[in-house]
């Protein structure tokens, strides 16, 4: 499963969420039991497999294990055959489909909710999602923007933001918005603790503070230990310091956690630059298996299996060819970078840099970014000078 690192399953339930105040079980894990429990007395109660399945989508995201989904979806068959087309079961539905990356049907099915209950804040939230992994920015806007009108300060809302504004390079905004829906979420929410933790010590990475960073990164392990996002987290400022072995510690452990490919890369590039050169092959080899098994799907490694055939196999018309079907899927700065990138490698530097163009457009001050437009250019500008 993809990280929803990004922004599907952003707290999408925190404000209408239960308190929880034990460390264990887990949020997600105590309200699948009190799910389970209202089945077994009330089974023809619609309702209560609504609450299943959410709660199997909250557990998805606590693990990073994406047979929750599969489990979530079986819960909501039960809950459609007793009551068709029940409101807030197809609300779940959209969010395992954002869950699962099925941004298109996401956005689909929020269209048609947010037509039935147009005042619907959480509605709103799934429209800013799906907009936002596609790519369509201005409708992802005005989407949040509703759910601030609607209800202002509420958590959802303030975290899209937040997410809509790092994305356009406000980054200082994000954080003031990140750190308000942290201070407004209930205390046993540990889950929803650490994954905003998690962004603040994103947003501080991204502004160069690592001291501030690695606060909040450890903040957030402290209240959700081994929490999969946290550990990547902190796994790329140990690399950005150069702190390899730590590096390496950290994403064996998210890896360990979170067994999915787009894991496994930044661990084998860790790997690497720690110098353990045999152990980065087979993590790279491994990684590639893995990404090319299930690059067809929308839930899938394909950015990183872009960069792998760049940077490390040498095979750029591999990675372009795969840019250009992920791109066509979506248009987020995320793929249209990869895609600039695989572009350049294949000497292709005009439409480089038309695509950086475009990414660089939204504002978004990701190093990656900046790093690839300038390299873009200075091949623009060698192939000139010939």
């Amino acid at each position: 499963m993809k990280a929803i690192w990004s922004l599907t399953g952003v707290l999408l339930f925190a404000s209408v969420a239960l308190g929880q105040a034990d460390v264990k079980p887990t949020p997600a894990e105590a309200r699948i039991t009190q799910a389970r429990g209202a089945i077994e007395k009330h089974p023809d109660y619609y309702q209560a497999y609504n609450d299943l399945a959410l709660a199997l989508a909250r557990r998805a995201r606590e693990t990073g294990e994406p047979s929750h989904y599969d489990q979530a979806e079986e819960a909501l068959k039960s809950s459609f055959r007793l009551q068709p087309d029940n409101f807030e079961g197809r609300k779940v539905q959209c969010w395992l489909l954002l869950g699962k990356h099925e941004f298109e049907k996401a956005r689909e099915l929020a269209r048609e909710l947010n037509r039935r209950a147009p005042d619907d804040v959480l509605v709103y939230g799934f429209l800013a999602d799906a907009n936002t992994e596609l790519g369509d920015y201005p409708e992802a806007e005005a989407a949040a923007q509703w759910m601030l009108d609607l209800r202002p300060g509420n958590i959802p809302g303030l975290t899209r933001a937040a997410y809509l504004r790092e994305l356009h390079g406000d980054v200082e905004g994000a954080l003031e918005l990140m750190r308000m829906a942290h201070d407004q979420t209930d205390p046993g929410e540990l889950e929803d603790r650490a994954w905003l933790l998690t962004q603040i010590g994103h947003l501080h990475l991204v502004s160069g503070r690592q001291r501030e960073a690695e606060s909040a990164l450890t903040e957030a392990l402290h209240l959700f230990p081994r929490y999969h996002y946290a550990l990547g987290a902190l796994g790329t400022l140990r690399m950005e310091q150069k702190r390899w072995a730590e590096a390496v510690e950290l994403l064996e452990t998210r890896y360990a956690v979170a067994p999915h490919p787009e894991n496994l890369y930044p661990l084998a590039e860790a790997l690497e630059r720690a110098g353990r050169s045999r152990e980065a092959r087979k993590a790279f080899r491994t990684f590639e298996r893995q990404a090319v098994r299930e690059s067809k799907g929308n839930d899938n490694a394909n950015r990183e299996l872009i960069f792998y055939y760049i940077e490390h196999a040498n095979e750029p018309v591999r990675a372009l060819r795969l840019a250009e079907r992920e791109s066509a899927r979506r248009q987020d700065v995320y793929t249209l970078d990869a895609y600039a990138w695989a572009l350049q490698a294949n000497g292709r530097y005009r439409e480089a840099q038309s695509q950086i163009e475009r990414v660089l457009k939204a504002g978004a001050r990701h190093p990656l970014f900046q790093s690839h437009a300038s390299a873009i250019a200075a091949g623009l500008a060698q192939r000139a000078s010939r």
